[in-house]
């Protein structure tokens, strides 16, 4: 579940703008999706031009256009700390949580920014709103897809499972699990949730980031919108 809005343009100067607070000798998190992507492009001209960095993708996506641009890349296991994790979101409210998993590959960019120094958040406006009000990705073990959803429904929750766009069947992450798109309404306790979440049998990860964003960059028609 994709989500549109927010013009190339607008996203384009989130993205390059926070390309920039990457310095020579940095590992940088590559996070997954259209606004990133223009982040992961500055950043392959900038090593272009000599900027000495590593990249760890948090999708096959991220990966191969990291890769295309020239961007050296390693796993989470074999660096010593990530300096800095550029990331897009699916929403973003007034305290800097996210909700994230559009793309199915939340789980990854979660450790990878969780184990960031400093998580960047990119976007445009239409990803802004004062509460969080998306649905939210589960990527679940698909043997407990049914266990899941009948957890979700007594938070209150309405539960779908994911179906891929151009082939019959249920999205598959990179991990090998399904994603259920999980219907909350107005989330009033985004912590809470995210709590209730973690703690259910056969959730591998939720696409509630609470407390892990640093600062937000939304491109705007004018320039960039900085939020911290």
């Amino acid at each position: 579940m994709k989500t549109t809005g927010g013009s190339d343009d607008q996203k384009r100067r989130a993205a390059e703008r926070a390309a920039e607070l990457v310095s020579s000798g940095e590992t940088v998190g590559l996070g997954t999706g259209s606004t990133t992507a223009f982040a992961i492009r500055a950043l392959g001209r900038a090593v272009d031009g000599g900027l000495d960095v590593r990249g760890v993708p948090t999708s096959f996506a991220s990966r191969e256009l990291a890769r295309d641009v020239g961007i050296p890349l390693a796993s989470l296991d074999e660096v010593a700390s990530v300096d800095i994790a550029i990331d897009g979101a699916d929403r973003l409210d007034a305290d800097l949580n996210l909700i994230k998993g559009g793309g199915a590959a939340h789980a990854r960019e979660k450790i990878v920014a969780a184990a960031a120094s400093r998580f960047v958040v990119v976007a445009d406006p239409s990803k802004v709103a004062e509460t969080l009000d998306r649905s939210v990705p589960l990527e679940v073990l698909p043997d407990a897809r049914t266990v899941v959803a009948g957890a979700v429904e007594e938070l209150g929750g309405d539960p779908e499972l994911r179906r891929a766009e151009r082939k019959d069947g249920p999205v598959v992450t990179d991990n090998g699990n399904l994603v259920l798109d999980c219907e909350f309404g107005r989330i009033a306790d985004p912590a809470s949730l995210a709590a209730d979440l973690s703690a259910t049998p056969g959730v591998v990860e939720h696409g509630l980031f609470v407390g892990l964003a640093d600062e937000a960059y939304v491109g705007t028609d004018d320039g960039v919108d900085v939020r911290r």
